[in-house]
């Protein structure tokens, strides 16, 4: 194919004609011009500009849009590899805007351009920042799934892979060290993805090069091994080949039988995971046999067992069962007359593909590592893989993969993407649900990090905090000393919080200051009566529990609920005012503690017996809230009668170490007709519905509700249900349903 662009005028630089008949390869005639264009729009702005690994910026543009031909990339990629070198700024530091672009190239490449130099700023950013140590999910997996959640195109991915794999050969061809922090990542993130892509041809090169580069001493004595017996093992698979494919064609059998390369890395990996010398690898000396149909593997199988000898604990049928994500293929092992072994693989065209380009996820089981676990991959992953298969396939598939953006849209939109990752300023990836805002990005960070955020910047810029975030971004927290959320975060018509995380710590804060403000307003009501009864030297704590309360708080909240009347206050200090009821603490500290129980004298309210004592009154300590049948026990009070306990509750015990004088036995009588009031305490990790399904619980029961509390730390929610029973076995009946949902552990306290 000729074209303009043949002139000499552009001989003996990067982009001459020579590279060009190169970069055009395989391309439409209106392609082919396309691809000019672009040529002339970088030519003048590239040249003598250095990229930031020191490349001449030309040369690294044009060596990218070869690999890109040689994989059978659109001319739109190969466009986009040209255009988006060119600056993103100009002098000034302004963005360049791309509206020349898309005038004379389209939106697909403009698109392409902008979601390659997405991925070369999140390259950047991870460069100048070492996230070995962040704490939190995996950093390499998260930014793996941050990269293809940023190629809806993946396209783009597939330029960013052909720029770094350009880079490493540079590095290798011109001797310069290459940064250790450069091979490592492309290790850890470019060639999981060239694999899950299927790109074998870049992943095993990318492989081979950072390996060469981090470990050159063990690179080299594995390819010194390999070459000392290098014309050996070439001449012993030409031999194979050539006995097996004259005994394949005098069997009939139709058949493509080939060498199959193996890479220093590949040994490496094999080595180390397997823990062999070099000298107990099986396949180095390596075959593949392509035929038909799945009844000519099992064919080619037999025949070469017959003219070599199988290593039968070295035999694998994938076909018959295939691996879990989906490879098949025959494997064996054979030996030679000299000894020699060889690996011989047997699959069908359609297996071969399936196991090469991608979708079989060669991936899964190689990444999977030495424990040879499973890597899973989920089902927008699979599709847009299916999708990337179709672009790098034959010039007559791609054309039906790059008709237009509608294919890759819909591939999208059926994955059911949900989630967006963005980073730190440190370089640390967070996932959050599609939607979120840089309150629920100060969230997931620390929950006080929430609560006192106020303002965000994104990508250096400030944003006002119901700003929806988007993958790739950089966001930075601004934070005030001190403070709390605003009410206004809850508030679902707003849209200042996508999580639901989010806004359970937001409920949980509010909780906690209205629970201060009733212990404020019920000290100051206390502290009040006390200055009116001349008392404001009294132990407010040891008052509280004279009272009853565990501690003084408790009291406070009474107060404050008006669930105590402060004139119990008055008649436990007043002493000798109340002659009657001085007369009835007297009887009461007098009665006899026997074992026996008596059942004299009415039950009362609460449904409790005091022994030996008719008509006293009682009532059920809010510390514990004994229910029957809990075994029980009394603590005479002043002014309100005797307070009823648990037998194992902690403020008993602690009230009756310090005034044994005042116990008393007491025992359940008629409770038919009474209500308990009982606390529950649920602890279960936040998730989405988990009120919801507590409430069922509830409600199928028929148990009534008479309280919450709630609040959360470190996704580790804390309720507090006060319910109304009638016995224990109420009790144990909501307790074991609730114990059956998911993630929850419920108790009395």
């Amino acid at each position: 194919m000729k074209s303009s662009f043949s002139s000499a005028l552009h001989a003996g630089t990067p982009l001459d004609s020579v590279w060009f008949e190169k970069a055009a390869a395989g391309l439409a005639e209106p392609d082919t011009a396309l691809l000019e264009q672009a040529v002339d729009w970088v030519r003048e702005p590239l040249s003598g500009k250095l990229a930031t690994t020191s490349e001449p910026l030309d040369e690294h543009t044009a060596a990218v849009a070869v690999t890109l031909a040689e994989m059978g990339a659109d001319v739109q990629t190969r466009c986009a590899a040209l255009l988006s070198m060119l600056p993103a700024t100009d002098e000034h530091g302004r963005e360049v805007r791309l509206d020349p672009v898309r005038k004379v190239f389209g939106s697909s490449v403009v698109a392409l351009v902008q979601g390659a130099r997405a991925l070369v700023r999140l390259g950047d950013v991870a460069a100048r920042v070492n996230t070995e140590g962040a704490p939190g999910s995996d950093q390499k997996e998260m930014r793996r799934k941050m990269l293809l959640a940023m190629a809806a195109d993946l396209r783009i991915v597939l330029l960013r892979l052909a720029s770094r794999l350009q880079s490493l050969r540079w590095y290798a061809r011109t001797k310069l060290p290459c940064p250790p922090d450069f091979a490592r990542e492309t290790m850890e993130l470019y060639t999981p993805l060239a694999n899950r892509l299927g790109i074998w041809q870049v992943k095993w090169e990318m492989e081979d090069l950072s390996f060469r580069f981090l470990q050159p001493d063990t690179y080299k004595t594995i390819a010194r091994q390999l070459e000392e017996k290098r014309v050996e093992r070439e001449a012993s698979i030409v031999q194979a080949v050539e006995r097996l494919g004259h005994a394949l064609q005098e069997a009939g059998i139709q058949a493509e039988v080939s060498g199959r390369p193996k890479h220093i890395y590949s040994i490496w990996n094999k080595m180390r995971n397997k823990h062999l010398e070099f000298s107990q690898l099986y396949d180095l000396r390596a075959l593949r046999v392509i035929v038909d149909d799945d009844r000519a593997c099992y064919n080619v199988l037999a025949l070469v067992h017959s003219l070599w000898t199988p290593l039968s604990d070295e035999f694998d049928d994938y076909i018959s069962r295939p691996k879990p994500n989906g490879y098949r293929s025959l494997h064996t092992v054979v030996v030679d007359p000299q000894g020699r072994t060889f690996e011989i693989q047997i699959r069908t065209r359609e297996m071969h593909e399936f196991a090469e380009y991608g979708m079989a996820a060669h991936w899964r089981y190689k990444e999977a590592g030495p424990k040879g676990g499973q890597v899973s991959a989920s089902s927008g992953y699979d599709q847009k893989i299916a999708w990337m298969r179709q672009l790098l396939a034959s010039e007559a598939q791609s054309a039906v993969a790059g008709t237009g953006a509608s294919s890759v849209d819909d591939a999208l939109e059926t994955s059911g993407n949900d989630r967006i990752y963005v980073m730190t300023p440190q370089a640390r990836v967070i996932e959050l649900p599609v939607g979120a805002t840089p309150v629920d990005f100060a969230y997931y960070l620390h929950t006080d990090l929430g609560h006192r955020c106020r303002g965000a910047r994104v990508d250096g810029q400030m944003v006002p905090l119901l700003t929806r975030l988007s993958t790739g971004q950089t966001v930075e927290i601004i934070a005030a000393k001190s403070g709390g959320p605003s009410r206004d975060w809850l508030n679902p018509q707003l849209g200042f919080l996508a999580s639901q995380r989010s806004r359970a710590k937001v409920r949980a804060w509010f909780n906690a200051v209205e629970l201060q403000q009733r212990i404020s307003q019920g000290q100051a009501m206390v502290e009040k009566e006390l200055q009116r009864l001349g008392k404001t030297a009294v132990n407010l704590e040891q008052m509280a529990q004279q009272l009853g309360f565990a501690r003084a708080d408790d009291l406070y909240i009474a107060v404050a609920k008006e669930e105590f009347s402060l004139r119990q206050i008055d008649h436990l200090l007043s002493g000798g005012r109340d002659r009657a009821l001085e007369h009835e603490s007297a009887v009461v500290q007098g009665a006899p503690r026997v074992a026996t129980t008596s059942t004299s004298g009415p039950a009362r309210k609460s449904g409790v017996l005091v022994v030996g004592v008719d008509s006293l009154m009682t009532q059920l300590a809010r510390c514990c809230r004994p229910a029957p049948p809990d075994p029980i026990a009394g603590f005479v009070t002043r002014g309100r009668g005797v307070s009823i306990h648990r037998a194992d509750c902690p403020s008993y015990a602690a009230l009756a170490a310090r005034q044994p004088e005042r116990l008393i036995d007491v025992d359940w009588g008629d409770t038919t007709d009474a209500l308990y009031p009982v606390d529950i305490v649920i602890l279960a990790h936040e998730r989405p519905n988990l009120l919801r399904d507590v409430s069922e619980v509830f409600a199928r029961l028929r148990v009534n509700v008479i309280s919450v509390n709630t609040h959360s730390r470190r996704s580790l929610g804390h309720m507090v249900f006060t319910i109304e029973v009638r016995s224990g076995e109420q009790i144990g009946r909501v307790l074991a349903a609730l114990n059956e949902l998911p993630g929850v552990e419920a108790s009395r306290p």
